[in-house]
């Protein structure tokens, strides 16, 4: 745990999933002074079209803190209530691009919270792609905004390695354990006054990280072995890698949560599945594929000896 410092500095923290939610607890942890938090509006959800409420809703509400939940942020009833609260800086974590008129707002700036070691990696998936991409390392970014996304000086970063078992869901943990960390440090530096915000360097090959839509999420097996398995990691557990299985007439989709892969020669068909009682292997160029963790239609995600037991598949099934 970090010192505690009774912070008088008034922030306005901004944010809307989990990710956003624990770095807002680490904030009020560490005496953070918190004068007010945006998130979105209550969306209904679900069947019943509950009206959900954004974890970091969830987090102001425990520690009842000032909460503006704007229909639209350049409204002008929630700007002149965020002026009124006389932050000297906002935080923004996974929320939306702000207008001008709400970041220029106070003295000391606004600054976001980046998954990744920006210039590399802007855009709204970060750590899904530097899995996919297979990265070595990655890591958290301050900036301050400006007009354009993920562009704005960087006041700090850190890094982290990516280990080989990692997937997206457990990098996402420990990005947001670091990011919290560097948070409390910006705004320690940004009080003391020892930053020294540096714009972003753009010369060199860029990897941008967009935001990843369902189509976006199908297996190509032409890939060599080792990017297909860094895919099927870079969108585990979420938003999820797919892809067809074809059996006589019928055409499923199959979710793929875990697998690994071994490298040889063979000369089966690149898609083609073999299955043996302990085993699922899809063929690929450079090897085969092993499923370890995968989803059929109307079934939960399930390993592959659970898997096993219960599949009928036809002799001419394969993936594609």
């Amino acid at each position: 745990k970090m010192n505690m410092s009774k912070n008088n500095m008034p922030i306005v923290f901004m944010g809307t999933p989990g990710f956003a939610a624990h770095i807002l607890e680490t904030l009020v942890e560490n005496g953070q002074n918190i004068v007010g938090v945006v998130t979105v509006a209550d969306k209904p959800a679900g069947r019943g079209k509950k009206l959900h409420e954004s974890e970091v809703k969830k987090v102001a509400l425990k520690h009842q803190l000032t909460l503006l939940q704007p229909p639209h942020l350049k409204d002008p009833i929630f700007i002149e209530a965020l002026k009124a609260l006389n932050a000297a800086v906002f935080v923004v974590v996974a929320f939306r691009m702000l207008p001008e008129l709400v970041w220029k707002i106070p003295a000391k700036g606004t600054f976001n919270l980046h998954a990744s070691l920006l210039p590399q990696y802007r855009g709204a998936a970060p750590i899904n792609w530097a899995i996919i991409n297979g990265e070595k390392t990655t890591g958290v970014t301050t900036f301050f905004i400006d007009e354009k996304i993920d562009t704005g000086a960087v006041i700090d970063q850190m890094a982290i390695s990516i280990a080989e078992s990692d997937n997206a869901g457990s990098l996402h943990d420990k990005l947001m354990t670091l990011g919290a960390d560097l948070v409390v440090k910006t705004l320690l530096d940004i009080e003391k006054g020892t930053i020294a915000p540096k714009s972003q360097a753009n010369e060199g090959a860029l990897k941008e990280a967009p935001k990843i839509f369902k189509e976006d999420c199908r297996i190509d097996w032409s890939q060599d072995g080792k990017d297909i398995v860094n895919f099927i990691k870079g969108m585990s557990p979420y938003p999820t890698a797919w892809t067809h299985l074809n059996q006589e007439s019928e055409t499923v989709i199959l979710k793929v949560f875990e697998a690994t892969f071994i490298k040889m020669i063979h000369d089966s068909k690149i898609g083609s599945i073999i299955k043996s009682k302990k085993e699922l292997k899809i063929a690929v160029r450079d090897g085969f594929i092993v499923l370890l963790k995968i989803q059929l239609p109307g079934k939960r995600a399930m390993n592959i000896l659970e898997v096993l037991n219960g599949l009928q598949l036809k002799e001419n099934a394969y993936i594609l």
